[in-house]
């Protein structure tokens, strides 16, 4: 069933304005002008073909990836238009949870989780234990993981301590790359429920890169479509249905949607 909930798309405050961005790598243009916005509150689906440009789009919204031209404005500040202070202050409010979860592998759970607040934080070691512990629990994991090497973890688990850290901070926006990939169809839908339940919770906008149908049907209030450096589609599930973009066509209607499909009934 794909989702209802409206939270921020009717009237809601613009927190992401992408306005002809354009960006690439080793001098090849990947992003050839790109325009969407994301209000307060969504849960936004980004796919594309390999290639297509989401992992392009996801660094240079972050910050890790250097754009050509066009602008990007976070809670109506341009990015390029105010000091490295103001930039700092305004990625405070994101957390980020990459692909694979990027744990350290030479810390453990608790300095993993701990890590965003030593480094942008004055706390003490006592207040540090108690939030690094409040936010595994809100994950669902418990303290005792908190002792664990990355390397003693399940997938399920990387992920789910990972997005612990990227909640440290109790961000407003979360940028989650491919956060299901790598797990079993029961943990990808439980981590989708996570995420959801945690957006309704926290008020969390959400910016989700994902190749899941479950997640883009069950998660998402509205998905942005990449292909050739542009947007091809944007809005919620029942607009990709009804695109006629071939990639879209093949990739909403293929073989792995009718196998969702027939998993469904």
């Amino acid at each position: 069933m794909a989702k209802s909930k409206t939270n921020g798309v009717n009237g809601g405050e613009t927190v992401i304005r992408v306005r002809g961005l354009v960006s690439g790598f080793h001098g090849v243009s990947v992003l050839k002008g790109v325009d969407f916005e994301i209000k307060h509150g969504e849960v936004i689906g980004l796919v594309g073909a390999s290639g297509g440009g989401k992992s392009v789009l996801t660094r240079s919204l972050i910050g890790l990836l250097p754009k050509w031209s066009g602008s990007i404005e976070v809670f109506g500040r341009d990015l390029d238009k105010i000091e490295e202070r103001e930039r700092q202050a305004i990625e405070r409010r994101w957390g980020v949870l990459f692909q694979g979860g990027a744990l350290f592998s030479s810390l453990t759970v608790r300095q993993n989780v701990q890590f965003p607040m030593r480094e942008n934080l004055s706390l003490s070691n006592r207040l540090l234990e108690e939030i690094a512990l409040a936010k595994l629990e809100m994950v669902g994991l418990h303290r005792d993981v908190l002792d664990k090497m990355p390397s003693e973890l399940s997938g399920g688990m990387v992920k789910r301590v990972a997005l612990a850290r990227a909640l440290a901070l109790d961000p407003e926006i979360l940028f989650l790359d491919e956060p299901t990939s790598g797990l079993d169809p029961i943990s990808a839908g439980d981590f989708d429920a996570l995420i959801m339940a945690l957006q309704e919770t926290l008020g969390l906008t959400v910016f989700m890169v994902t190749h899941d149908l479950d997640s883009l049907y069950t998660a998402c209030d509205r998905i942005i479509a990449l292909a050739d450096g542009k947007v091809i589609a944007d809005g919620p599930i029942e607009t990709m249905l009804e695109a006629e973009h071939p990639w879209l066509k093949s990739y909403f209607h293929g073989a792995r949607a009718q196998s969702r499909s027939g998993a469904a009934a």
